[in-house]
């Protein structure tokens, strides 16, 4: 049974870089084909899909936050991270890690999400 777990601060200040890892269990971040995202839903919208890191490392971004966001991994911990530099209130949002497959559109495994605030 695969299983992801969001980590990270819950409140960052604006300007500031929005860092969250998702620990992966049960199953390799390397192993092909799967492909590990990024989503997020601010309050009262729906879900955004924010970048994604393949098996083999390669990564793609949201047309929308590409200029802002970053998503690497540490392969030794089974992990895979997201950084999002110069945050502002509208950047506050539950924050969700998935799984899905590469040049695939659905998740069949989630995180239970985490709240993220940006605010003074």
């Amino acid at each position: 049974q695969v299983q992801l777990q969001e980590s990270g601060p819950g409140l960052v200040k604006p300007s500031q870089t929005l860092s969250l890892t998702c620990t992966v269990s049960g199953g390799s971040i390397t192993t092909s084909y799967f492909a590990w995202s990024w989503i997020r839903q601010p309050p009262g919208k729906g879900l955004e899909w924010l970048g994604v890191i393949n098996f083999d490392g390669t990564t793609g971004y949201s047309p929308s936050l590409k200029s802002r966001t970053s998503i690497s991994r540490d392969t030794i911990k089974n992990q895979f991270s997201l950084h999002i530099t110069s945050v502002t209130p509208d950047d506050t949002a539950v924050y969700y890690c998935a799984r899905g497959e590469v040049a695939g559109d659905e998740f069949d495994y989630w995180g239970q999400g985490i709240q993220v605030t940006v605010s003074s």
